[in-house]
């Protein structure tokens, strides 16, 4: 009941579909959605934007800032087209359920990328569309004649009857065309088709102005000549005498509305100082783009409703068929790590979201990470990757989508947990928030208590307290190491015969995290503990530094390493496989050239500073200053842009795993663990003990390094990435991604909490 009433209704609706350039819509399951389209000519052919994806080849996209409530700010740069698109929210008395929402939408293109076709004018197109199936009446008279500003309406159980209209600041030519169906992730080639069969017919480039029977989908042409400044707003609640229909919509068009959109900028910029405290830290150059970080991590927060789908073998073997069963028809309300590649949830970037997401609104926060402790099932698992609906069906390789409940993924949201039960030890929330954080971990105490023992179980090795993800592939013939896709580290090199024998020491230290952080709810609910939860004592074996040392520490190579069934004699190599019955094809295959044998696994990289990470290490130790090394050395982990994932040293680095699997997790840059790293140097700056001055100077160089090249990307190139190369630290891989790569802005603020 804590995420009812008010708190449910403030944020009914919002921009909670990232996966398409803008999308608005309930967090309810059959919502009615809104979204914009439009065309660009490229090569002499039309171009139908909508769903994110990096072939459009935009110069950038993203929510610039948003509040993650009632106000959002994007520009799209297309080529030449500049869309600068604003969200706004307004809940008056007179509104239904959820309140009325506003869009302006301002067009403008640049002259030197002018050319005959965009002469023409703009093609915006904005849709509405009822997941429900509800039929939506069109507004004939005032689209024919162009009078008044209505275009729709309809009824439903949630908003009541509801109203969209549209008001310009120009003269503006609209068409229409009315669709049913119920498949909604392909609404782009419904309208292509459409524009096709009038192009074919009649030479122009808008819609039929024409309905299917029973419409649930309706889609408006705007064309009018650059620039074109719009606004399309959504009435609810408007069956009553005194709705006020007119004044409402006054309000939230034209002047009234540039008015109210000025004061959320300001409020935003406003937030963003008090929370984040920049204007001391950082150079002004940098300020915008933490801004643009945080604001498209919080304008990326989608909602989402499916069944997952589980596979019920405990193999993972990718090219096997596996039974698969349906999980129960579920909710989802959480960021994401990047809209064009990756718009769902993934549960271990999910707890990297929430180190940011709770600092700017604690309410958003609690309620995403209720939302995942809600599809954990009756064992104590939760899915660690959540395809929900057709949607995000459509675009994930088929292997991909079967979860397995045998394998899990880093508890990451316990390190935003434990960041909020630091943040009310430490007074940092007033009374109000304080008794309603209070009463979700009480709350959420008995799932995550379910969530510890489904690990401290189902991960645990063979040896006492040791641990190792499940999940590996050991009947591979196709991958040089097989991915540890349950670690989060996918490709990280491990040992390369995968058995029940391995001890994974990235685990190890999760686990110790998880401990710790369970400890200190149970202290701060005044919890009785019990014989057989014991986290604190847990916790304090897990770190202890000599039984970890026993198991992990290579003194030989100076490192704390994986331990397993080991050969670094694995080569890929080209060979003729049987392909079907009578065919051979030319492959990249496996080879083992030498016996496996129990072993440490010689790869520096991440994993080897997990013990670092997680604090374990005391300051006066000579590992530390071992650990310090590693970390400073150009010929292993150190460039001038951040620590890469993997030493140059290694055996794979930035090898490729297969045939079609580049290198990932093998040398890359990546922000979550560098900012981890970090924390913990900005830990052993401030403990007493001979390594204090290096891990103070060590703090510094990084965090300035860091900073420079995600500002530096992002001024070149209009996005914050996925990952950075090691040797010119350009970014690489997907983009925008405004998932765990937004951290940048806790490293601008040096907030790290107790991770």
């Amino acid at each position: 009941m804590q995420f009812q009433g008010e708190h449910k209704e403030s944020l009914y609706w919002g921009t909670y579909r990232p996966q398409v350039y803008l999308g608005i819509r309930a967090r309810t399951p059959q919502s009615l959605i809104g979204g914009l389209m439009w065309i660009n000519v490229k090569d002499g052919k039309y171009k139908l934007r909508h769903v994110c994806k990096h072939e459009d080849e935009l110069s950038t996209y993203g929510w610039t800032k948003h509040n993650g409530r009632d106000f959002g700010h994007q520009l799209l740069a297309d080529n030449g087209i500049n869309l600068d698109t604003k969200f706004f929210k307004y809940k008056g008395e007179h509104s239904g359920y959820g309140g009325d929402w506003a869009l302006r939408i301002d067009a403008q293109i640049h002259e030197s990328k002018l050319n005959e076709e965009l002469e023409r004018g703009a093609q915006i197109f904005f849709y509405l569309a009822d997941e429900g199936g509800n039929v939506l009446d069109i507004n004939m008279e005032n689209l024919n004649a162009h009078k008044g500003s209505l275009l729709a309406s309809g009824s439903r159980t949630d908003i009541g009857d509801w109203q969209l209209h549209l008001k310009s600041m120009d003269d503006v030519e609209l068409h229409y065309s009315g669709f049913h169906t119920l498949n909604f992730h392909n609404l782009s080639d419904l309208v292509e088709e459409n524009l096709a069969s009038q192009i074919r017919r009649h030479d122009r480039v808008q819609l039929s102005d024409s309905l299917d029977d029973t419409p649930n989908v309706l889609v408006f042409q705007i064309i009018r000549e650059f620039p074109l400044t719009t606004d399309i707003v959504l009435i609810s609640g408007t069956g009553s005498e005194s709705s006020r229909v007119e004044e409402r919509v006054s309000n939230l068009t034209g002047t009234s509305l540039s008015n109210q959109l000025k004061d959320k900028e300001q409020s935003f910029d406003e937030k963003f100082e008090k929370v984040f405290n920049l204007a001391e830290k950082v150079d002004s150059e940098s300020i915008p783009v933490g801004k643009a970080a945080i604001g498209n991590l919080l304008g990326g927060i989608g909602y989402f409703y499916g069944q997952s789908k589980i596979a019920l073998s405990s193999i993972l073997n990718l090219k096997e068929q596996v039974n698969i069963l349906s999980y129960w028809p579920a909710e989802l309300y959480t960021a994401i790590p990047s809209r064009p590649s990756f718009p769902r949830g993934f549960l271990w970037d999910e707890g990297f979201h929430q180190l940011l997401i709770w600092r700017w609104d604690i309410h958003i926060s609690l309620d995403i990470i209720g939302h995942w402790l809600d599809l954990m099932n009756i064992d104590g698992w939760i899915p660690r990757e959540q395809i929900l609906g057709a949607e995000a069906l459509s675009r994930v390789p088929e292997e991909y989508v079967p979860q397995h409940p045998t394998n899990g993924n880093p508890p990451t949201l316990l390190l935003a947990l434990s960041d909020i039960v630091s943040g009310l030890n430490n007074n940092e929330f007033t009374a109000t928030d304080r008794s309603k954080i209070s009463l979700f971990l009480d709350r959420a105490f008995v799932r995550l208590e379910a969530w510890f023992q489904w690990f401290n179980t189902t991960q645990s090795g063979s040896k006492m307290n040791s641990y190792y993800w499940h999940g590996r592939d050991n009947m591979t013939m196709r991958e040089l190491n097989p991915k540890t896709l349950s670690s989060g580290l996918d490709d990280y090199p491990r040992a390369s015969h995968p058995s029940g024998d391995e001890c994974h020491l990235d685990i190890r230290c999760w686990m110790f995290l998880a401990a710790d952080c369970m400890y200190s709810i149970e202290v701060l609910l005044n919890k009785e503990t019990k014989p057989d939860k014991n986290y604190g004592s847990t916790a304090k074996l897990l770190s202890d530094h000599d039984l970890l040392n026993q198991m992990h520490f290579d003194y030989a190579y100076g490192a704390y390493l994986d331990f397993g069934n080991h050969t670094e004699k694995v080569e890929l190599k080209w060979r003729e496989v049987k392909v079907g019955y009578n065919h051979t094809a030319r492959k990249l295959v496996r080879v083992v050239m030498e016996k496996p044998e129990l072993r440490f696994v010689p790869h520096i990289g991440y994993v080897s500073l997990f013990p670092f990470m997680a604090k374990i290490i005391p300051p006066g130790s000579p590992i530390l200053e071992k650990q310090l090394q590693l970390i400073s050395n150009r010929s292993l982990l150190w460039t001038n842009y951040g620590l890469r994932s993997l030493a140059k040293t290694s055996s794979l680095y930035m090898k490729w795993n297969s045939e079609t699997e580049s290198p990932y997790w093998r040398g890359q840059i990546w922000i979550n663990m560098n900012y981890m790293i970090l924390s913990a140097l900005h830990h052993y700056s401030k403990e007493d003990g001979p390594y204090q001055d290096s891990s103070k100077a060590l703090y510094k160089e990084l965090r300035s390094n860091l900073i420079k090249n995600v500002v530096r990307n992002y001024k070149d190139t209009g996005f914050l990435w996925e990952q950075f190369e090691q040797d010119e630290g350009k970014g690489h891989g997907s983009h925008p991604f405004t998932g765990w790569t937004s951290l940048v802005v806790l490293i601008m603020a040096e907030a790290y909490g107790k991770i």
